[in-house]
């Protein structure tokens, strides 16, 4: 069962090792990522120079529980864009926000804008 929902920044962290990696590891294997956050780790990977099988198997390893991103899903991020748009956030941070928010599980992120987010429903947990 899924205890947190993972923003790509964290697949990131947690793959380079940066500080705060330990947090985002121990929630390994109970971590949902929106398919579009997982497009997002993967555009950077491949941007790293990491060939696709690579990326397969790394992304693999994590074993997280990828979510579609329906209409309804995509309704839910737009609808947070009034509320973001101070802070910078884009579309892959508003899609790992609702997919938080409707699970009722804490987003996991390493971006500290989140923390000054007001958005019902929206637990942020910082990585670092």
């Amino acid at each position: 069962m899924a205890r947190v929902v993972f923003d790509a920044s964290a697949v990131l962290a947690l793959l380079r090792d940066e500080p705060g990696s330990e947090l985002i590891a121990e929630n390994l294997g109970e971590a949902l990522i929106s398919a579009v956050n997982l497009q997002e780790v993967i555009k950077t990977l491949l941007a790293w120079r990491f060939d696709i099988d690579t990326v397969r198997r790394m992304i693999g390893a994590l074993h997280l529980e990828v979510r579609n991103h329906d209409a309804d899903a995509a309704y839910a991020a737009a609808a947070l864009c009034e509320a973001t748009r101070t802070f910078g956030s884009g579309l892959g941070d508003r899609t790992c926000m609702a997919l938080a928010i409707s699970e009722g599980l804490p987003a996991v992120t390493t971006d500290r804008a989140w923390t000054q987010l007001t958005i019902p429903g929206l637990a942020v947990t910082l990585a670092r």
